[in-house]
């Protein structure tokens, strides 16, 4: 059996590197969430619309699980070229652009809706617009739901309960300040060493949503989880500026529409996975804390404001958001 399981892989890889050997264009795409994310079947839709739409001459091939390095390393390799397409949070692109801060502030969004209505809108095309400034082009934003804390220790009722914990937290100036601010201590760790930081006492816990707190296993280790929502931080989806510039304008517009494509079928695919995860996380035993009073949580969070909306810019922006109905 598990020889025919291994010739089966075997098939179907050849049968990839055949596919995307035919194509006379094939962008490679990372995405540190496992095969069958929302995120990942996303852009493997967006890349079949692509080779329909252009007849079979532009492939993506999807490389998921974190194998070309972590969201850091390939934003880095994005901008550089070596990396066609990446979806990526936008966390960490808040030290490298710092409109995309305004999406990452604690509580700016009132809830999924509100964020749908701001990046299909006018905020959402601002913003995208600024990444023509770092080397890569923005194509879309997907979802990546509401991010709560979750920690090895004990069950988290108040502010009180979060002094002393320490919690990773992406690595962006935004998030440690946001933990710090909650008397917490903030650990900046690449996602991938979340599991194992947590089984060892290096943290006590982390913040995510609920896919990500299940498909990485991290509620097997952290027994609590407190649906504070602090954070609604949408994904993105970028293109290499030297992989955008290969492109004749007609196939860019085939890339940029395929992109936005997808976002639908990203949304309702996260809708189910979302609600799949959480039942499995409740099924496993992990105690969900649910009745929290989350205004102390967002008064401590002026000071986080007062930091990182400096610019009249960043100002205007926030003021845009909290309009959009």
């Amino acid at each position: 059996m598990k020889m025919k399981t291994t010739l089966a892989a075997l098939l179907a890889s050849a049968a990839m590197v055949s596919a995307a050997n035919a194509c006379e264009i094939t962008l490679r795409s990372s995405d540190t969430h496992p095969e069958g994310y929302p995120t990942v079947v996303a852009v493997e839709k967006m890349g079949e619309m692509l080779e329909e739409r252009s007849d079979g001459r532009i492939c993506v091939e999807v490389f998921h699980s974190a194998q070309l390095g972590e969201e850091k390393d390939t934003i880095e390799q994005t901008q550089l070229g070596v990396i066609d397409l990446n979806r990526v949070s936008l966390g960490p692109f808040n030290n490298i652009i710092e409109e995309t801060k305004v999406f990452s502030l604690p509580y700016i969004f009132r809830g999924t809706d509100h964020m749908h209505a701001v990046v299909d809108g006018e905020v959402g095309e601002k913003i995208l617009n600024e990444f023509q400034n770092h080397q890569l082009v923005g194509l879309a934003y997907y979802d990546g739901g509401s991010r709560s804390f979750y920690n090895s220790q004990k069950p988290i009722t108040s502010i009180e309960d979060m002094e002393g914990l320490k919690f990773r937290v992406m690595q962006s100036d935004v998030f440690v300040d946001m933990v710090d601010a909650l008397g917490a201590n903030a650990t900046p760790l690449p996602y991938g060493e979340v599991y194992s930081s947590i089984q060892t006492g290096v943290i006590d816990g982390a913040e995510n949503n609920w896919p990500s707190f299940e498909s990485s296993g991290h509620y097997e280790v952290a027994g609590y989880y407190t649906l504070d929502q602090h954070l609604i931080v949408p994904e993105v989806l970028v293109m290499s500026q030297a992989s955008w510039n290969k492109l004749s304008p007609e196939d860019q517009e085939l890339v940029r529409q395929a992109a936005k494509d997808s976002v639908p079928i990203m949304r309702e695919l996260w809708a189910e996975r979302e609600k799949a995860s959480e039942e499995k996380v409740r099924a496993a035993g992990v105690e969900i804390i649910e009745d929290i009073d989350k205004q102390p949580f967002m008064d401590a969070m002026n000071a986080v404001y007062d930091k990182h909306v400096t610019s009249e810019k960043l100002k205007s922006l926030v003021d845009e958001i909290r309009a959009v109905e």
